[in-house]
């Protein structure tokens, strides 16, 4: 699930600067038609990687205007699954471009709000979770309320759905009541991880490509959501509290309102059948979105432990048997009188060779509640 869940609010509703390229507008298709949007994007743009970068060979932003979020590579590698708010739309829909940001199309239904897209294996369907058999408008989150703190929304009526990569044929994969979404393929080609409510919990699951064969991987009071499977398919990584940081009545009492606090997420991993699970962050932040190096050994993640503030989400490797941590991103605006703990890296995802990285950022935005996505060629 991407960041209305922890970092569009916080971060993105900060003012922005940079870049001043025009916004992309797309028209989404009539809501419950099978035609999907192709639309040129505006051209890619390759900039310096800021200094301390030293991972980034280059870096391109192939999106420009909107909020782009969770773009995730094809198994081929010659495509980006991704979900976005942008012109004509009022909540998250998935969009399929090339790696350059052009040949874009809306695939999902234009209906609801959908999150956490992925292709299947052979690239002959695509993978989403949407709310849109809950009705067509986005369901909305709650109102502010001080007494709760900062906390994101989980709506049970997202299901998980399959597609043609161009959105047609449209099946419903999960049934049961309850949250089903965040779901990832093996790269192996043979199982989903997802998060469901369906016991009573926000747990992690398995199951075959086809939604049969449901195996309960999590059982621990707290939230587990964002797994990825590592690259040879025999570990996941996701995100969690610490387990002696979770609260399990409250944590029941915000999961009965649809509601999760997300303040304090540490990195996990486990074996792929849910053994020997492990917690390889201790830094007590926001970390979210881990995604494995193709080593099977490092993740890289974002966080915003070096933030006092919380507010400032940058990328990071940990060796997963060390437990060492490398900072990757270190951008900064400087313009002046610009905030410069408001920006936000996150969303990484290599190719199966590590030669590339793809990742979400708000770098060079000059307006607000704007995310893009950039494709890095990586140095190792």
């Amino acid at each position: 699930m991407r960041p209305h869940v922890l970092l569009v609010l916080v971060v993105l509703l900060l003012p922005l600067t940079g870049c001043e390229e025009p916004s992309t507008e797309i028209v989404p298709s009539t809501p419950g038609s099978d035609a999907p949007v192709d639309a040129p994007n505006a051209p890619s743009v390759l900039r310096p990687p800021e200094k301390g970068e030293k991972h980034f060979a280059t870096l391109r932003q192939i999106t420009f205007g909107g909020e782009n979020a969770e773009a995730y590579w094809s198994f081929d590698e010659q495509r980006l699954i991704f979900q976005a708010t942008r012109a004509g739309l009022t909540a998250d829909q998935i969009f399929v471009m090339d790696p350059d940001g052009s040949n874009l199309s809306l695939v999902s239904t234009g209906k609801g709000r959908t999150t956490c897209a992925y292709f299947l294996p052979n690239d002959e369907r695509i993978l989403f979770a949407s709310t849109h058999l809950g009705g067509d408008e986005p369901p909305k989150p709650p109102p502010f309320d001080p007494r709760l703190g900062y906390v994101w929304s989980i709506w049970f009526t997202y299901d998980i759905f399959t597609a043609k990569p161009d959105g047609t044929d449209l099946k419903r994969l999960t049934t049961t009541d309850g949250y089903d979404a965040e779901a990832t393929v093996s790269p192996q080609g043979d199982s989903l991880v997802f998060t469901s409510t369906r016991d009573g919990g926000l747990d992690l699951y398995s199951m075959d490509l086809d939604g049969s064969n449901v195996k309960r991987l999590t059982d621990a009071p707290g939230y587990d959501g964002g797994a990825f499977f590592s690259w040879d398919g025999k570990k996941i990584v996701w995100r969690a509290p610490a387990r002696d940081d979770i609260d399990p009545e409250e944590t029941k009492k915000l999961l009965q309102r649809q509601l999760v606090r997300p303040n304090r997420l540490e990195i996990w991993i486990m074996d792929a059948d849910g053994s020997n699970k492990t917690m390889v962050t201790h830094n007590g932040a926001a970390n979210f979105g881990p995604f494995w190096h193709p080593d099977n050994r490092r993740v890289i993640f974002a966080s915003n432990m070096d933030d006092p503030k919380h507010q400032n989400f940058e990328l990071y490797l940990v060796d997963t048997v060390t437990g060492d941590v490398e900072r990757v991103t270190h951008y900064q605006r400087s313009r002046e009188g610009a905030h410069r703990s408001d920006d936000f890296d996150g969303f990484p995802m290599f190719t199966s060779d590590g030669k590339r990285l793809v990742f979400c950022s708000n770098r060079y935005n000059d307006k607000p509640n704007e995310t893009n996505v950039f494709v890095v060629d990586w140095k190792d």
